[in-house]
């Protein structure tokens, strides 16, 4: 059996109609219950090639987020979906934010700037605790060239020193730069590979992006956008809630709502308790401009078309209540004897059994092991 299958089980039906037409009213609110494992990401994947919208799908911690991340991946490609992180692990460690997830999270928005096609965004309450630059803030601090332009490297030395970046002889991760003669190779916070910019005179000649480890060239591009780290705590710039950055348009999936709320409000005391820490000769901006709490995530989360992966909404009431009958698989531990068991009881019951193996070499070890255990029973009733 085919994944393509199994999507056409899903798409057809009738439950998965019911989740389209209640995601397609904006503002409506809704709970989808009794799906268990990975039948979430199948009934998430369907519905966002389907409905042509925006997705964020809020999941309860990191480890859960890169569950389904890599399950959406396989469904719908890494172009579709992206992951937004948190920057940091404590608030006001500057020294310990994340380079890999400033760049995810730049990358985000990045996309979401670009208006280009819809997304599935995967993240979690640590991610959208904290608040983003404006869209206005984002373009002004967002460098776009392209080939042909006439620019001067002096003026581009300027520009990346205002954005914080670090001039250095070889760039090998984001906010680093290196200029050799006509050559300009910078490390943006919104795209994973460095860029190599090369000029003729004061015209920009070719733009590629190349590999820190090789220094060899991977792909050719005609523009890009040069962002800076745009989770510096230390930078005073307008910032707002990432629900007030995305499209009006999304539909927001959250898993256990008053979990996430609860997590908020810990986040939030625990960053202004280290911002009254904070040494008081240099400036930090108040936690109420940098971080999300509770009832500020509920008030920005009302607009929105939500969904709600459990049926414990908290003091909301959805609107429709969508009921799937997914169970999950008993947990074998390679007994075989229980699985033909089960199997056969399935079949009993008129379902029909589908079996998915990690690898081919599973499958074969599998299919030996439960002829085996069926030769054995044959052999047994006969005597």
């Amino acid at each position: 059996m085919s994944i393509a299958l199994i999507r056409e089980t899903i798409s057809q039906a009738p439950k998965f109609g019911n989740l389209q037409e209640a995601i397609s009213q904006k503002g409506a609110t809704a709970s989808l219950n009794g799906l268990s494992g990975s039948s979430l990401s199948f009934v998430l994947a369907e519905s966002f090639k389907r409905a042509d919208r925006p997705f964020l799908l809020l999941l309860e911690d990191k480890e859960e987020a890169a569950y389904y991340l890599n399950d959406l991946e396989e469904l719908l490609g890494d172009r579709d979906v992206l992951f937004y992180p948190g920057s940091y692990r404590r608030p006001y460690e500057i020294e310990e934010t994340d380079n890999a997830n400033v760049l995810l999270r730049a990358e985000v928005l990045n996309r979401i700037n670009s208006r280009k096609k819809p997304a599935l965004i995967v993240s979690y309450p640590d991610a959208v605790f904290e608040k983003v630059v404006t869209r206005k803030e984002l373009e002004k601090n967002t460098l776009k060239l392209k080939v042909g332009d006439a620019i001067s490297l002096d003026f581009l030395n300027e520009v990346l020193f205002e954005y914080h970046f670090r001039r250095v002889d070889f760039v090998t991760e984001p906010g680093e730069f290196s200029v050799r003669g006509g050559i300009v190779d910078v490390f943006s916070f919104s795209h994973d590979e460095p860029y190599r910019i090369e000029f003729f005179g004061d015209e920009i000649d070719s733009i590629r992006t190349f590999d820190v480890e090789t220094q060899l060239s991977l792909e050719k591009g005609k523009k890009i956008s040069i962002i800076p780290n745009v989770a510096d705590k230390v930078v005073h710039e307008s910032r707002e809630s990432f629900l007030k950055y995305i499209s009006a348009d999304t539909v927001v999936f959250l898993k256990q709502p008053e979990l996430s709320y609860r997590l908020l409000d810990q986040l939030f005391q625990k960053a202004e308790e280290a911002f009254a820490k904070l040494p008081t000769e240099l400036s930090h901006a108040d936690p109420s401009k940098l971080f999300m709490n509770a009832a500020r995530f509920r008030d920005d989360l009302t607009p929105f078309t939500r969904v709600f992966l459990d049926s414990r909404s908290g003091n909301e009431a959805p609107a429709r209540q969508l009921q799937f009958d997914v169970k999950p698989q008993p947990a074998f531990n390679k007994r075989f004897e229980y699985l033909l068991e089960t199997l056969a009881e399935n079949h009993r019951k008129g379902l029909q059994n589908f079996l998915f193996f990690s690898s081919q070499q599973n499958a074969h070890w599998a299919f030996a092991a439960i002829q085996t255990i069926r030769s054995l029973n044959a052999t047994t009733a006969s005597t």
